[in-house]
């Protein structure tokens, strides 16, 4: 099988490109624009003379069309999994227009290539996939009571997530319209190794390292629920063979925290592991809460457990430690990715 990913160079796409190198035989193409939060490291430590000749990585925009549709007409990819975008919320206040050029309009040429290479094959048509990622930030704020589902109403709150509620409806139009075989997932917030160092739990762990303030948005109580990157590929690998094209599955890992308690627990297992005098929560500093700041996000993922037989393996705890350990591990990494 032949699978172009975009985006894959970025904290998912990597996730999802090592897993297919280490446990398929599939035939991979990259397609990832490297901007700042790029790093093509975590794919380079696992290549190897034999799966050299199953990836080929390209250095392309989607924003650019012709090279999009001619990375697309080279590869002839059995699925499309587009993973590519821009996803700092901060950063699409302060510059919204790379959101949209990003996520809307490269959403849109990756379509429409894709589109016309789909309608050029002689055979398989039904077999095609195009896999869009998507957040559950689309469907805007929960009270405290609730959790958001496939048929919740859209209600964006920033740029970022407004950009993608806008690509998720340009999917869902070419199933419609044209019957592209399409797949939209919506998931809840990933956390990880090799996440780029702006989101908040490489933060928090970056900042308490360093001994440096650790800034928390309004009093702490906004509420995330929280999935391990390695649950979220094995939801999206379990989909290409189970789900059904034009539908939308909401991927959640059904754990949910205030920002608060995951600024604390990172603190206080850095009091374990680094032994200091004083505990790293003494660096905690609220800041003026963002505009626009969701309350709470929650997904119910019953429609992956009752149709696709998936549930998230890792519970927070083992997620969490997991990922304080390898940053610890990688602090120069991290350096590294800061000081592009």
């Amino acid at each position: 099988m032949k699978i172009l990913i975009t985006g894959g160079a970025g904290f998912i796409g990597g996730a999802l490109i090592r897993n297919l190198l280490l446990n398929t035989n599939h035939k991979l193409f990259n397609l990832d624009k490297l901007s700042y939060a790029s790093d093509l490291e975590s794919i380079q430590q696992i290549k190897d003379s034999q799966n050299k000749k199953r990836y080929e990585f390209f250095n392309i925009d989607l924003y650019d069309f012709e090279k999009t549709k001619e990375v697309i007409d080279y590869a002839k990819p059995d699925k499309i999994i587009h993973l590519a975008a821009e996803s700092h919320v901060d950063r699409s206040i302060k510059s919204p227009r790379v959101f949209i050029n990003s996520n809307i309009i490269g959403t849109f040429n990756l379509l429409e290539s894709a589109r016309l290479y789909w309608d050029k094959l002689q055979k398989n048509q039904d077999q095609f996939i195009f896999h869009h990622i998507s957040t559950d930030e689309v469907f805007g704020s929960l009270d405290l009571t609730g959790r958001f589902n496939e048929t919740s109403r859209y209600d964006p709150r920033s740029p970022y997530s407004a950009s993608k509620a806008s690509s998720d409806h340009l999917v869902r139009s070419y199933f419609h319209t044209y019957g592209l075989p399409t797949l939209i997932t919506n998931c809840s917030n990933n956390f990880g190794p090799w996440q780029y160092p702006e989101k908040l739990i490489p933060v928090v762990i970056l900042k308490a390292v360093k001994n440096e303030s650790i800034p928390l948005y309004g009093d702490g109580t906004n509420i995330r629920d929280w999935l391990y990157v390695d649950d979220h590929i094995d939801a999206l690998i379990k989909l290409w063979d189970c789900g059904k094209a034009g539908e939308t599955y909401c991927i959640g890992g059904e754990s949910e925290k205030t920002n608060l308690s995951i600024v604390k627990f990172i603190c206080e297992r850095l009091d374990e592991k680094l032994n200091r005098s004083e505990s790293h929560k003494k660096l905690i500093q609220y800041v003026k809460d963002r505009k626009g700041h969701d309350q709470r996000y929650a997904i119910d993922p019953n429609k992956m457990k009752s149709k696709i037989k998936w549930s998230a393996k890792y519970d927070f705890e083992k997620g969490i430690n997991s990922t304080i350990d390898w940053y610890l591990n990688n602090l120069s990494w991290c350096d590294k990715c800061l000081s592009k």
